[in-house]
């Protein structure tokens, strides 16, 4: 990473998830029962990207209107603090304040801050329903935009790129991915034949993930020979991976086993190969945004493809903010405490979030692992 990072999150009002404050890592692993809020925490950030790309309109439609999105008759409205680490300089601080209408919502609050030593924070944009300000370095004060303003959309989307620290922030968090659980399924876009094109990442569906890693062997053979290690490790069968054009700008891609003659095509591997390609894929890329999130990506793993699988993610948290959810105790064998965050439910139905290396864990850890301790109820996060 280059010295930007998310360092708390504050959620409130977005269904289970009434008020959760939440420090950041570079690597945490959500984990709970079912229903306990951990994929609302990946939606609630995925929520907040779009709001940063300009897509908050179009997402809120997707997800059915702010409405489906409240905490049940407990909110009002959803908000968001963020506060983000800047080199050599003060962290930003962001406020997003959304609230429903009879037409739709409305975004009530808007700001971004930076305490600068002075007697208020130093604020690049505030913004109160339509009354929209922008800090003008030139003229040094706080002015209504020039140019059009959407006000479906937040502040922070429509900044303009010239003003720097806003800017920032904004692509950090519209950049960010969330990546669910494959499709394997036989017409699944990983299995088909794929158009030979430069492509940075395998994809979200792995639509992309032979020319991904065709391009990666010809442009970053020291990251690419990185995944064919990876994959050794996994399966000592392995050989080589091939991508066989077969139509004209399309090609597939094909797994060379030592105890076969012949290459076994991408559509012929098992679900949990599948799988496990893509995710060691995803990880090992160069071009991954600030934050990533998978949510349950031990499904179809063997338990020893986990153990593998951790330390490549831990690798991969040094490059981006790795953000994961799972309900696996598998998956938690092989996780610390620092990397942990327990999700439970309280008597009132909402969720709330706590590090595992803040609870008084030792004495239990120094007779069983991480996982057994949670199978034991001394952690909460079960059902």
């Amino acid at each position: 990473m280059n010295g930007y990072e998310i360092e708390n999150i504050k959620i409130a009002g977005f269904r289970r998830l009434l008020s959760v404050e939440l420090p950041m890592k570079p690597f945490m692993v959500l984990i709970g029962a079912n229903g306990v809020g951990k994929t609302s925490v990946i939606d609630a950030l995925s929520l907040l990207s779009a709001s940063a790309s300009g897509s908050l309109n179009s997402t809120l439609s997707q997800w059915g209107g702010i409405a489906n999105l409240l905490t049940r008759q407990k909110s009002q409205n959803i908000s968001f603090r963020v506060d983000m680490k800047v080199p050599n300089y003060e962290p930003y601080n962001y406020e997003l304040l959304i609230e429903p209408t009879a037409s739709g919502y409305l975004i009530s609050k808007e700001i971004l801050s930076q305490d600068r030593g002075q007697p208020a924070p130093f604020r690049h944009i505030q913004s109160a329903h339509n009354d929209i300000r922008y800090f003008d370095t030139d003229k040094e004060k706080l002015l209504r935009p020039s140019w059009e303003h959407n006000p479906f959309e937040t502040s922070l989307a429509q900044v303009p790129k010239m003003f720097n620290e806003p800017e920032e922030l904004r692509r950090i968090l519209a950049t960010a991915n969330q990546y669910h659980v494959l499709d394997v399924s036989n017409r699944a876009p990983v299995k088909m034949p794929q158009a030979m094109k430069p492509a940075y990442l395998p994809g979200v569906d792995g639509e992309d993930l032979a020319p991904y890693l065709y391009y990666l062997r010809e442009s970053d053979s020291d990251r690419f020979e990185a995944i064919i290690d990876t994959l050794k490790a996994a399966f000592p069968d392995f050989d080589m991976l091939g991508f066989p054009p077969v139509a004209a700008g399309m090609l597939t891609m094909t797994w060379n086993d030592n105890k076969f003659k012949k290459p076994i095509y991408i559509h012929e591997l098992s679900e949990g190969m599948l799988r496990f390609i893509w995710l060691v894929s995803l990880l090992h890329s160069p071009h991954l945004s600030m934050i990533t999130m998978i949510d349950e990506p031990e499904v179809s793993l063997h338990p020893e493809l986990l153990s593998l699988l951790v330390d490549v993610m831990r690798e991969t948290s040094k490059r981006t903010q790795l953000v994961i959810a799972t309900h696996s105790d598998r998956l938690v064998r092989f996780l610390r405490p620092d990397e942990v965050v327990v999700m439970n439910i309280d008597e009132a139905g909402c969720a709330d979030a706590v590090w595992a290396d803040s609870m008084d864990l030792e004495a239990w850890l120094s007779e069983y692992s991480l996982d057994e301790v949670w199978r034991m109820g001394r952690m909460g996060g079960r059902a």
